[in-house]
């Protein structure tokens, strides 16, 4: 099995950054540690954790993580700035390399707790978390947030918002470009439907050209974080992440320079294995591993096999890493049969 090998940033924000976008119910530690062995260097979110919870809550199980995470961010929601500043000392204490602010979160559930999206309506109930926060830990505090909710003026509010907490001391600024519609739109439709606006976040970075800036939202390829990083210091990118972790592989390269050849996904899947069998040992199950893992192959011959067999075996009681070889085995098997049939399809075909 080939050892892990994870770079840590000196300081964070030092050069072009690639991220990926915090998820709710996708980004646990798990899918971070699958993350990443894909890249060595792209700065990984947890999934938000209400201030509340992090203070009163079961702190291991919401905030612990593997130190092979590093570089990773601890994405705290609330709106209570001394509870803010108390849960960012809880997460420097767990050894986060950031504290970031969710101000773009546009669920019913954050909106009834007052905080999320509908944020961007109190610029300065948000510079007075990022102050307290800034005051409380050694680390860096940074925002992400929407160019706007409702029916306000994007350019106004993501100006008011952006020049309050940068004077409070905000060391970055992650931007979705899309407003968020807090009335009318499901958290679902909020991703999808309001018209994305990059100019508008490209706009943000010229008036801040020493501060970093970084965009979101509608992300998913390369190609266009290469373009996205020629106006912005960063890019975060979201579901094509999840739902297609391979392209994590081209990252180091394309974003960081580093010529350093990839993990093997043979040695990654050894990796994954040994550490879905450390967790089930500690009373969990497979499924909390391998459910990170099923778009691991998207769109290579036999990965319908290895969704198949993840979706249906690796949910079993006494599920173990054997399933997940197993589904490796049949994929590859597959994608053997494939090859042998094109083959012969071309051998007669050229009779």
């Amino acid at each position: 099995m080939k050892k892990m090998i994870v770079t840590t940033p000196a300081k964070l924000y030092a050069a072009k950054t690639f991220s990926i976008a915090p998820m709710l119910d996708w980004t646990d530690r798990h899918c971070r540690f699958l993350h990443r062995l894909l890249t060595r260097h792209t700065l990984l979110y947890t999934e938000m954790v209400v201030a509340d919870a992090a203070i009163h809550g079961k702190r291991n199980r919401l905030l612990g993580f593997s130190e092979q995470e590093h570089p990773v961010a601890l994405q705290l929601g609330g709106s209570d700035p001394v509870k803010l500043a108390e849960a960012a000392k809880i997460g420097e204490s767990f050894g986060y390399d950031e504290i970031n602010l969710n101000v773009g979160c546009p669920s019913d559930r954050v909106q009834s707790g007052a905080f999320g999206a509908c944020l961007m309506l109190t610029p300065q109930l948000v510079a007075d978390c990022v102050a307290a926060m800034k005051q409380a830990v050694n680390i860096p505090v940074t925002v992400k947030c929407r160019i706007g909710v409702d029916d306000q003026d994007q350019e106004v509010a993501l100006s008011e918002l952006s020049r309050m907490v940068i004077a409070e001391g905000a060391d970055a600024l992650w931007v979705h470009a899309r407003k968020a519609w807090l009335q009318g739109l499901s958290p679902k439709e909020n991703r999808d439907i309001p018209p994305l606006d990059y100019d508008r976040v490209y706009r943000l970075k010229q008036d801040y050209p020493q501060h970093f800036v970084g965009i979101n939202g509608g992300i998913t390829t390369m190609e266009a974080t290469a373009e996205h990083l020629q106006h912005t210091d960063g890019v975060m990118m979201g579901r094509t992440a999840y739902h297609t972790p391979m392209v994590l592989r081209e990252v180091d390269r394309l974003v960081y320079g580093d010529e350093t050849t990839p993990m093997s996904m043979e040695d990654v899947l050894d990796v994954m294995c040994d550490y879905s069998d450390r967790h089930i040992a500690d009373g969990g199950r497979l499924t909390h591993v391998s459910r990170h893992m099923v778009g691991l192959f998207q769109g290579q011959a036999g990965s319908r096999r290895w969704r198949q067999i993840l979706s249906t075996d690796a949910t079993r009681n006494d599920a173990d890493s054997k399933t997940i070889r197993k589904a490796y085995q049949v994929m590859c098997e597959t994608a053997a049969e494939v090859e042998e049939n094109n083959a012969a399809r071309a051998e007669q075909a050229a009779e």
